[in-house]
């Protein structure tokens, strides 16, 4: 009896460790973010002003929409090196398809068939890469390294290299502008700026909620749902735990992994339609600064690279800790190559977190 006391003792203290380190993994992103927002409105003018706060999440919307879709993929314990030159091409379709319909069509309905067209050549890409990993079973890093390449040929190819300018009058607007604009005397206007306001007036408008912004959000409510209360979800995290017993479970695995590479490469195209709206033109190497940096805001958010651990929230939280340096040091004035290796030191942070979780409870 008392050897068993004994013997029993050391559970509680491990426990209670684990339960800590666990919080701290979890936690850690949070904490990171806070001391960021903290340490940039104490050094940097102008920092947590409403203006910049909005740009920090209109700039950074692009890159949270293909970290949505790459979640899933690590969650599955996959990688899509696709995504951002899927989100050039589906960028440059959109804009030669626009451009060409606006001739002889309504302007909402060249716009819409446009976007239907960017977002069916993302998805074909994400349908190759998914019936090649399931079917054929090549990894998903070779796989998605090809696709890569032959979404970045189709791109450049089809804009002869060059941005592909949209001809569309005030489609900048649609890209730029905001869900709700307020001015002091005025008041609030939906969708656009108050009527019969004088050049200085103008000034004074405030723009609330961007179009990109409104639009992730959504986007980020949409993903949320589906990851923690649907089948879908609930197979996402099955199969990247353990894709074998999965089947064995009756999962169909090999067709939710073509649904997942769909997923993913959707998102990217739907990037690439945004960025056609915000900059009116579409080119081929749009996402090519984005891939990684869309995969590190997943990284950053605690998602597991093992597969089965992450949340929508975490890759959120990702995103802003890297949008919060970006911005941070351009008001410092800090040389914009030290947020590579800014963003870079955060990775390993966030590797090293996910590998200790690991070892700990393995």
């Amino acid at each position: 009896m008392e050897a068993s006391g004994v013997s029993a003792s050391p559970a509680p203290s491990r426990s209670a460790r684990g339960r800590a380190v666990r919080t701290i993994g979890q936690a850690w992103a949070w904490l990171f973010l806070l001391m960021l927002l903290v340490f940039f409105s104490l050094t940097g003018e102008g920092f947590f002003s409403p203006f910049n706060l909005q740009s920090i999440l209109a700039n950074s919307a692009i890159i949270l929409i293909m970290a949505l879709g790459q979640t899933f993929v690590i969650l599955s314990a996959g990688i899509d090196l696709s995504t951002g030159y899927v989100m050039g091409m589906a960028s440059v379709v959109g804009a030669i398809v626009m451009s060409s319909l606006a001739q002889t069509l309504p302007v909402p309905a060249a716009i819409f068939i446009g976007m239907a067209a960017g977002l069916a050549s993302g998805m074909t890409a994400g349908l190759v890469n998914g019936l090649i990993i399931a079917r054929l079973n090549v990894p998903p890093f070779i796989a998605t390294l090809g696709m890569f390449s032959i979404a970045r040929g189709i791109g450049f190819v089809l804009s002869g290299g060059m941005p592909r300018p949209i001809f569309i009058k005030n489609l900048g607007q649609l890209g730029n502008g905001s869900l709700l604009y307020v001015h002091p005397e005025a008041g609030v206007s939906f969708l656009s700026r108050p009527p019969g306001l004088e050049a200085a007036q103008l000034r004074q408008v405030v723009g609330i909620l961007p179009h990109p912004v409104t639009l992730s959000i959504i986007l980020v409510i949409a993903c949320y749902w589906v990851l923690s209360r649907t089948k879908f979800g609930l197979y996402t995290y099955a199969v990247g735990g353990n894709a074998e017993a999965s089947s064995r479970a009756g999962i169909p695995v090999q067709r939710h992994i073509i649904k997942i590479y769909m997923l993913s490469v959707g998102m990217a195209a739907i990037a690439g339609l945004l960025y056609n709206v915000r900059f009116t033109n579409g080119a081929a190497n749009a996402g090519e600064a984005l891939l990684i940096t869309s995969i590190a805001a997943v990284v950053i958010g605690g998602a597991s690279l093992f597969g089965g651990e992450g949340t929508i929230i975490g890759t959120v939280i990702g995103t802003l800790i890297i949008a919060v340096i970006t911005n941070g040091f351009v008001i410092l004035g800090v040389n914009a190559f030290w947020q590579f290796i800014a963003i870079g030191v955060v990775i390993i942070l966030a590797v090293l977190m996910d590998q200790a979780k690991a070892r700990l409870f393995d």
